[in-house]
């Protein structure tokens, strides 16, 4: 039941984000800041 749903709402935001360009770029920015804040981190630990 769990499942159904958590893969209905991915595809509903998927399909949104493919018509909306801006929610797009948006959410890829943030992904960006995301990914980028990680490995900053992982690589101030490995100096360490």
């Amino acid at each position: 039941m769990m499942n159904k749903m958590a893969m209905a709402a991915l595809g509903l935001g998927a399909a949104y984000l493919m018509r909306n360009k801006n929610a797009r770029d948006k959410l890829m920015k943030q992904v960006e800041s995301l990914t980028g804040s990680f490995t900053a981190k992982n690589a101030s630990q490995n100096n360490s």
